[in-house]
């Protein structure tokens, strides 16, 4: 059976849109479909989002130089996951996938702490209670089910509904478009729509689930797929901070209320490849790239906050004196960071080991012994 043509992303999306607050061109304007909440630092927006872009880039730097393993990439998802962060109470959790490095530096984590899991250093790295932010999930789709049943203890604790801002809590958990095909998504959805749960649903749809195109994974839009499940799904430009920001937080607030789920679809676009071990040309248009950087969602800021006189040029030296700290914080505490055990995958997969998977490692430990890996280069020159 010949495999169905990819549709452009266009004709994936409703008619009207996604919900826009900020042009490409940095024009700031209202939108009829979402109220926008006043008292917005779009100052303090851009300063993280370019922070996060440059935790990104030299995390992708560390990693060509042989110091971790792989990197996500994030870039171009800047303003999903700052907006979207901005919108957390305090007392809220969120839940992530692997590629929510802006919401991690929103929360408040050290970024050295993402690193340790990528280099192999640590299994997660910090402690989701300390700032309400989970630990990485790198199991396509499992963070929903876990978002759900932390909603479900919610509920139990009768934490939402009162009306207290500072008591009522809610979860937001994080997603991509290639989540939505797995079965645990769908659970979840399920789950949270039948008991009204506070939580909700945030996909980056950034239009590639690695090689897969989100036109071959579904014939509707993602924000239409939670009317099937009896709960409300919304459409935003993923590239708007100020979009992500005003319907996080209207949905949030509602779950915090006991109104139950939402859906929002944050429609962006990932710059890079999937991650550093994939190689995005060869299934990616080069035009299609090009059309969404220039959609970037710090320029359309930073051409705004210029030409409204919010910001000039000593604030954004300043950024870039912020971003070299950083990038100097990242690199020294990467390469403080232990190099992992080669024993340690082994010894720390079952409580007790397996006869099979010991065996296994001292095939590993001899080999590694020998001096030599498979490309002939000694152990001593690879990190």
């Amino acid at each position: 059976m010949p495999r169905r043509q990819s549709k452009s992303t266009d004709d994936a999306q409703p008619a009207d849109g996604p919900i826009q607050f900020l042009s490409p061109e940095g024009v700031l304007g209202p939108d009829s479909r979402l109220e926008l909440p006043p008292a917005i630092d779009l100052r303090a927006l851009y300063r993280d989002m370019a922070l996060v872009r440059r935790l990104d880039s030299e995390a992708i730097a560390l990693q060509r130089q042989g110091e971790l393993g792989l990197w996500p990439s994030l870039r171009g998802q800047e303003a999903a996951q700052v907006g979207a962060a901005y919108a957390l109470a305090e007392q809220d959790m969120a839940f992530p996938t692997y590629r929510e490095h802006g919401v991690a530096w929103c929360r408040g984590l050290d970024p050295v702490s993402l690193l340790g899991l990528f280099r192999g250093s640590t299994l997660g790295g910090w402690n989701p209670y300390e700032r309400r932010f989970g630990l990485y999930t790198l199991v396509i789709g499992a963070q929903t089910l876990h978002a759900v049943g932390y909603a479900m203890g919610l509920v139990r604790d009768d934490v939402i509904g009162s009306g207290d801002g500072t008591r009522d809590t809610a979860v937001l958990v994080f997603l991509g478009d290639g989540a939505l095909s797995e079965g645990e998504t769908n659970e979840a959805f399920l789950w949270a729509a039948a008991q009204n749960l506070p939580v909700v649903f945030f996909c980056q749809n950034n239009q590639w689930a690695i090689s897969a195109p989100y036109s071959v994974q579904s014939r509707v839009p993602v924000a239409q797929r939670a009317a099937g499940f009896g709960f409300p799904g919304v459409s935003v430009d993923g590239n708007d901070v100020l979009a992500c920001l005003a319907a996080t937080r209207e949905a949030l607030t509602r779950a915090r209320s006991g109104g139950g789920p939402t859906l929002i679809e944050a429609v962006t676009y990932r710059i890079n490849a999937h991650t550093t071990a994939d190689d995005a040309t060869r299934y990616r248009p080069s035009a299609e790239t090009d059309e969404w950087t220039a959609k970037d969602p710090l320029e359309r800021l930073r051409l705004h906050l210029t030409a409204s006189g919010e910001a000039d040029e000593e604030y954004f030296a300043d950024i870039e004196r912020r971003e070299q700290e950083l990038a100097e914080h990242l690199r020294a505490g990467c390469r403080a960071l232990p190099t992992p055990d080669h024993a340690s995958s082994f010894e720390n997969t079952h409580t007790d080991m397996p006869v099979e998977l010991r065996r296994q490692l001292a095939e590993h430990s001899e080999y590694l012994a020998s001096g030599f890996l498979a490309a002939g280069q000694e152990i001593g020159a690879v990190r």
